[in-house]
C-alpha cells in the first residue's frame, strides 16, 4: 500500500514537472541582443565629421541611463556586491533558488521578518516582462509564481553572464538613475570598472530599498563589506549621497548649441534620434573658433561686451563645419544660442539692396548717390537717415558707398526699388522677415529687420554662390538621405540674384580701395587672400556683425551682449571683424582662395567721372548698362553748384518753450556738391534776403518758409520749404 502511494506522489511530482517543463518551453522572451539594441542612453553624443566626440546631451529626462557596459567592464567588487546582496547562489540555481525561497516561506508562516527570495534572474524577468512589474507595492502571489517560470525560461536562453550584465544595466538605483553604470558615474564619478569595495557596497545597498535614508544605507552597506571594517562608512554615504553628478568631469562640451539644435531638427521631423549623432562640424576649427571667440572678448572685457556667436559654412555643400552659439563661461546666459537668436541686422543688409538695384537696372557700381543730409516722408513725418560717423561724404559712386558701408545712400538705393519686392527677395534668401516691407520701410536698407547669423551667413553663402540659395546641411554627406535643413519648410535650390550682380557685389566687397573711406586700407577685413566682407553695427551699439567669404568658405560673426546692453566704442570692424579674420586666416592656412571667374555677361569698362569726383577706373557692369562716362548734371559750372544741406525739405522745427526765443536759432548751411562749405552765396527768406553768411543762423519764428540759396551773381541755386511750430 505504502509503495503504491509512493508511486502515485512519484508520478504526480513527474507530470508536474513535465507540465512545467512544457509550461517553460512554450514562453517565448526576448533575446538579450534585443534588450541591449532597446536599452537607450538617456544621453546623445554628437559627433564630429571624423567621429570625434564633441558634445554629449542628455535628451530622456524620465530616467538617467548611460551606454550600455558589458560584464568584464564592471570591476570585481561591484559583482561581488551584486551577488552578496542580492542572489549568493546565482551560479548554482537555474533562475529559482528553492532554498532561500523555502527559507522565506517558512519565515513568513512563523511571522519573523525574512527578505524576498527573488534571484537576479527573476528580477531581470520583472524588468523585461511589463505584466510581471510590480503595480503599487509588492507582486501578487501568482505574479509570483508566473514570475518563477520565467526566470527559468529566462535560464534557458541567455547565459549567466548575459543575465549579470542586463541586471546591472537595467537595475534602478535611487531617484532617476538605473542602471550600476549610471549610479558609478552620478554618485560617484567613476566609470563600473574603477568601482571599489565600498562604493560597490552602498549601490548594492540601494537596490533593495533606493530610496532608503543615510542611517539604513549605512547599515545595510556595513553589512556586506564585514570583515572588511566600516570605519568613517557614514560620513562615505552621506557625501555620495549628497553629491549628484550630471556629467562626466571628462565630457566633451564643445557644441552644447549645435546638439540641441540637431535634436530638435530629428524631433521636427519625427525621425529616430541615434545615440552617436553625425555631424558636419570639424572639430578642431570649432575649438579653434570657441579659443578665438574667448580670447577676444577678454580684450574687450572693458568696453562691455560678453558674448559672441560663429558659423562657419561650406560654399559648396552647405554643410556647417563651425556652429558657436555663445562664449561659454563668458556669458551672462550661456545656454542662449546666439547663432539662432533674432538681432537687428545693421548694414549687412546693403550688399542684397544693392544686388536687386543692379538686376532691376537702377544702378550700376559706377552710379553716383549724394551722401548728404536725406529727409524721406513716411507715416509718422520725416525718416531721416544718419551715417555711422554722423558725418556726409558728398557725391560717391555705388563701389564706394557700399565699400564704405555709407548708410545715407542705400536708402536711395532702396527710394528706387519696391519695398516689398525687396522684402521678397531678402525671404527667398532665408532671412526671418515676418513682417510686411511697409512695416519696415526705408530703414530696411539699415537693417531695421531681425535675422539670425545662421540665416544671414547662409545668405551671403547664395551671394559666394552666384545669388543661388540653397539651405544649410548638418549631416555628413553620406547621410543626406535624412533631410536636416536649417528650415524645414527650405528643400530646393532657388536662383535669387544673378549671378552677374553677386559676382559684382563680391568685387565691390573686396576691393580695399573703395572700403578705404571709412575702414582705410589696412584693416582686420583685410586678408593676404581673396575674401568678400561686410560688417554692420545696429541700433545704440547693441549688435554687430562681420559676415564674408571666400572661395571655399562663409564665415559669420556676431559680438554684442545677451541682454541687449550696448557696447562702448565698438563697431563691427573692432568688435567682430578681428575674430572672422583669424578664422579666415586658420581656413586658408594651407588652401588658396581666388576670385571666381568674371561671368560672361559681366562687362569691364573703362570709366571717368565729371567732374572728377572720384578717380578714373575700370568698372564692371551688367550687360546694357556699361557707360565711359558718369557726369553730374543740373548745372552750368558742377565744380561749384552749391544746394541748401540744413534744413532739408519739408522740415518740421518745435520751438521749446523752456529756452528763451533768442537762443532758439535756426541753422542754414549750403555745401558744394563735393561736400565743402559753398562760398559766394546768400540766402532769401520769404522773399527777403537775410546775407550771404554761410552758415547762417536764423532767429525762429513761427511760420511757414520758403528759403532760396542764390549765387552772388543772382542765380537761383536752391530751393526749400519748412515750418516752424510752437509758443508765439
Amino acid at each position: 500500500m505504502m509503495k503504491q502511494r509512493l508511486s502515485i506522489f512519484l508520478g504526480i511530482v513527474l507530470v508536474i514537472a513535465l507540465l512545467c517543463r512544457w509550461v517553460i518551453s512554450t514562453i517565448t522572451l526576448p533575446s538579450f541582443i534585443e534588450i541591449k539594441q532597446q536599452s537607450a542612453a538617456s544621453y546623445i553624443q554628437i559627433l564630429a565629421r571624423d567621429g570625434t566626440p564633441l558634445e554629449r546631451i542628455r535628451a530622456n529626462f524620465n530616467q538617467r541611463r548611460l551606454e550600455w557596459t558589458a560584464l568584464e567592464q564592471f570591476s570585481s567588487a561591484i559583482q561581488e556586491m551584486i551577488l552578496r546582496s542580492e542572489d549568493k547562489r546565482f551560479y548554482q540555481h537555474s533562475g529559482v533558488d528553492w532554498l532561500a525561497l523555502g527559507n522565506a516561506v517558512v519565515g513568513q508562516v512563523q511571522g519573523e521578518a525574512t527578505r524576498g527570495a527573488s534571484t537576479i534572474s527573476m528580477q531581470v524577468v520583472g524588468m523585461l516582462v511589463p505584466e510581471l512589474q510590480r503595480q503599487q507595492g509588492s507582486r501578487r502571489y501568482a505574479q509570483k509564481i508566473q514570475q518563477m517560470f520565467y526566470a527559468m525560461a529566462l535560464e534557458g536562453q541567455w547565459s549567466k553572464q548575459q543575465i549579470l550584465e542586463a541586471y546591472l544595466n537595467l537595475v534602478p538605483l535611487r531617484g532617476e538613475l538605473v542602471g550600476i553604470p549610471a549610479g558609478a558615474q552620478g554618485f560617484f564619478q567613476k566609470y563600473p570598472e574603477a568601482l571599489n569595495m565600498r562604493e560597490s557596497a552602498l549601490l548594492a545597498a540601494m537596490l533593495r530599498a533606493p530610496n532608503a535614508d543615510v542611517d539604513k544605507l549605512v547599515q545595510r552597506s556595513c553589512a556586506l563589506i564585514k570583515p572588511d571594517g566600516c570605519e568613517y562608512l557614514d560620513r562615505f554615504v552621506s557625501n555620495a549621497v549628497k553629491q549628484r553628478h550630471s556629467q562626466w568631469v571628462d565630457s566633451p562640451t564643445d557644441a552644447p548649441h549645435l546638439a540641441r539644435r540637431l535634436i530638435s531638427q530629428y524631433r521636427a521631423q519625427y525621425l529616430h534620434i541615434p545615440e552617436n549623432l553625425p555631424s558636419t562640424i570639424d572639430a578642431s576649427l570649432q575649438r579653434f573658433v570657441q579659443e578665438r571667440i574667448h580670447s577676444r572678448l577678454v580684450e574687450l572685457f572693458a568696453e562691455r561686451v560678453s558674448d559672441a556667436a560663429v558659423v562657419v559654412l561650406d560654399n559648396n555643400s552647405g554643410e556647417v563645419l563651425a556652429y558657436v552659439g555663445s562664449s561659454g563661461q563668458l556669458s551672462t546666459a550661456i545656454d542662449v544660442d546666439h547663432a539662432n537668436a533674432l538681432r537687428q541686422a545693421g548694414s549687412t543688409l546693403k550688399p542684397f539692396v544693392y544686388a536687386y538695384a543692379f538686376d532691376k537696372k537702377r544702378l550700376t557700381a559706377a552710379s553716383l548717390l549724394n551722401d548728404d543730409v536725406l529727409s524721406l516722408p513716411v507715416e509718422t513725418g520725416l525718416y531721416i537717415p544718419q551715417n555711422y560717423d554722423r558725418g556726409f561724404k558728398g557725391w560717391v559712386s555705388v563701389r564706394t558707398a557700399l565699400a564704405s558701408s555709407l548708410n545715407i545712400p542705400a536708402v536711395q538705393a532702396l527710394t528706387m526699388l519696391d519695398i516689398e519686392a525687396m522684402r521678397d527677395v531678402l525671404v527667398s534668401l532665408g532671412l526671418p522677415l515676418n513682417e510686411t516691407g511697409e512695416f519696415y520701410g526705408y530703414s530696411l536698407a539699415l537693417g531695421s529687420a531681425d535675422v539670425t547669423l545662421l540665416s544671414l551667413t547662409n545668405a551671403y553663402r547664395a551671394l559666394a554662390n552666384g545669388g543661388q540659395y540653397r539651405p544649410v546641411s548638418w549631416l555628413p554627406i553620406k547621410n543626406t538621405d535624412l533631410s536636416i535643413d536649417n528650415q524645414s519648410s527650405a528643400s530646393a535650390v532657388k536662383q535669387v540674384l544673378s549671378p552677374e550682380s553677386s559676382w559684382i557685389i563680391g568685387d565691390i566687397l573686396s576691393d580695399r580701395q573703395a572700403r578705404a573711406l571709412t575702414f582705410g586700407l589696412d584693416s582686420a577685413l583685410s586678408t593676404p587672400f581673396w575674401t568678400a566682407v561686410k560688417t554692420g553695427t545696429s541700433k545704440d551699439m547693441r549688435d554687430n556683425w562681420t559676415v564674408g567669404w571666400s572661395s571655399h568658405y562663409t564665415v559669420g560673426v556676431w559680438v554684442g551682449n545677451s541682454a541687449g546692453e550696448s557696447m562702448r566704442h565698438i563697431s563691427g570692424v573692432s568688435g567682430a571683424a578681428p575674430i572672422w579674420h583669424d578664422i579666415m586666416q586658420y581656413l586658408h592656412r594651407e588652401l588658396p582662395s581666388m576670385q571666381k571667374d568674371r561671368p560672361s555677361e559681366v562687362l569691364a569698362q573703362r570709366i571717368d567721372y565729371e567732374p572728377r569726383v572720384e578717380p578714373s577706373r575700370t568698372e564692371y557692369f551688367l550687360d546694357k548698362t556699361a557707360m565711359k562716362t558718369i557726369r553730374l548734371v543740373g548745372s552750368d559750372v558742377v565744380d561749384s553748384a552749391s544746394f541748401i544741406s540744413e534744413p532739408t525739405q519739408g522740415t518740421i522745427i518745435a520751438l521749446d518753450p523752456d529756452i528763451p526765443k533768442e537762443r532758439q536759432l535756426v541753422k542754414f548751411e549750403a555745401k558744394q556738391l563735393n561736400h565743402q562749405v559753398a562760398n559766394d552765396v546768400y540766402w532769401v527768406l520769404n522773399g527777403e534776403t537775410l546775407g550771404g553768411q554761410n552758415p547762417f543762423f536764423w532767429p525762429a519764428r513761427v511760420g511757414r518758409y520758403t528759403l532760396s540759396l542764390y549765387h552772388k551773381n543772382g542765380r537761383k541755386l536752391d530751393e526749400i520749404r519748412f515750418q516752424v511750430r510752437g509758443i508765439r
